[in-house]
C-alpha cells in the first residue's frame, strides 16, 4: 500500500530533516513502485540510484531511499513548495515541532510555476477540469470540461491558488509525481492530496521557491545540496543517466558566504563533485582531518 507523507521532528534552528537508508527490493518491484511505497519521487530515486534497471531492479536488490532535505530557508508557515527538489513542506499551525513532507510533479520544460507568495483561495473535491487554452492548443479534440473521475487528470482532490490558473491538485497518473509532467500545476500522490485536503484551510499560505544551490550547518558541518536540472531530470527519466552541467557562477559565493570564519575547512573537491553528480542528497563538504592542509589553500579555490 502507498506510504502516507513523512512527518518529521523540527526543532528551532533545525535546517536538516529526514535520512538516507535502503529498500531491498522484492519480486515485481519496479523504482516506480519503490517511489510510491516511500513517498519518494521518481526521478529522486533515478538521481542516487545510477546504473539500476528502474523497471527490472531485481530481486534483493538495494535501493537508496533519499529521505533527508535541507529545508528551504524561507519563513516555516503554511504550505512551502520547492521546485528544484520537487518536494512540498507543510508547516501544521500549532505543531512548530513537525513539518511534513510530499513529493511533487513540477512544470515541463518550458512550463514554469509561479515563483512567489500566494494562498489557497479554495477546496474542490472531485473537481471539474477544463482545459486552459495552451493545453487545447495542444490536444484540440479535449472536450470543454472534462468531469470528475478516472479520466480527470485532477485526480480526487484540488487547491485552487490565488494564482489564475494554477492548481495543487491530485492525479490519475500517479507515475508522474517527482517528474517534469505539468503545465506548471502541482501534482501529488492521490493519498498525499487527500491527507493534505483535510488538514489544509483555504487562506493558507503557499510561498514557492526555486533554489538550485543549497547550504547550511548542519551539527557543526556544512552541507551543500544540488538537484538536477529540468534537463538532467529528463534525462535521467528518460535514459537514466545524467550529463554534467556547469556549476552555477554563484556556487562558490554561497558556499563562502556560509563557512564564514570555517572556510578552511571547507573541501573544494567535494563541492566539485556535488555540483557535478546533482544527487539531490545534502552532502558534507567539511572535515577537520585535512584541515591544516586547506588552510593553506585560497579561499576562493576555483570550482572550475
Amino acid at each position: 500500500m502507498p506510504a502516507v507523507a513523512a512527518e518529521f521532528p523540527l526543532a528551532p534552528g533545525d535546517r536538516a530533516i529526514g535520512s538516507v537508508t535502503v529498500y531491498d527490493t522484492m519480486a515485481g518491484d519496479t523504482l516506480m513502485d519503490v517511489a510510491r511505497s516511500q513517498d519518494l519521487g521518481f526521478t529522486q530515486l533515478m538521481a542516487v540510484n545510477r546504473g539500476v534497471n528502474p523497471w527490472v531492479p531485481g530481486i534483493g536488490r538495494q535501493i537508496t531511499l533519499p529521505n533527508f532535505y535541507l529545508l528551504p530557508n524561507v519563513p516555516r508557515r503554511g504550505i512551502v513548495i520547492d521546485l528544484a527538489a520537487e518536494r512540498l513542506y507543510y508547516f501544521p499551525p500549532g505543531k512548530s515541532a513537525v513539518v511534513e513532507s510530499y513529493p511533487i510533479g513540477i512544470g515541463v520544460l518550458g512550463a514554469v510555476t509561479p515563483v512567489g507568495v500566494t494562498r489557497i483561495a479554495a477546496k474542490v473535491e472531485n473537481p471539474v477540469w477544463y482545459p486552459p487554452p495552451s493545453i487545447h492548443a495542444e490536444r484540440p479534440w479535449l472536450p470543454e470540461a472534462i468531469p470528475a473521475g478516472p479520466d480527470n487528470p485532477l485526480g480526487a482532490y484540488a487547491f485552487r491558488l490565488g494564482w489564475p490558473n494554477y492548481l495543487i491538485h491530485g492525479t490519475n497518473k500517479p507515475d508522474g509525481v517527482g517528474r517534469n509532467v505539468s503545465h506548471g500545476c502541482i501534482h501529488l500522490y492521490p493519498e498525499d492530496i487527500e491527507k493534505l485536503f483535510n488538514e489544509v484551510p483555504v487562506g493558507t499560505e503557499v510561498r514557492v521557491v526555486s533554489d538550485d544551490v543549497r547550504v547550511a550547518w548542519v551539527g557543526g558541518e556544512l552541507f551543500v545540496e544540488m538537484h538536477p536540472t529540468k534537463k538532467q531530470s529528463d534525462e535521467l527519466d528518460i535514459e537514466g543517466t545524467l550529463t554534467p552541467a556547469p556549476a552555477p557562477a554563484h556556487l562558490k559565493a554561497r558556499v563562502v558566504a556560509a563557512a564564514g570564519d570555517q572556510i578552511q575547512r571547507v573541501d573544494w573537491s567535494i563541492v566539485r563533485r556535488v555540483a557535478d553528480e546533482r544527487t539531490g542528497v545534502p552532502t558534507q563538504v567539511t572535515g577537520t582531518e585535512n584541515a591544516s592542509r586547506r588552510a593553506k589553500q585560497p579561499d576562493r579555490a576555483s570550482l572550475e
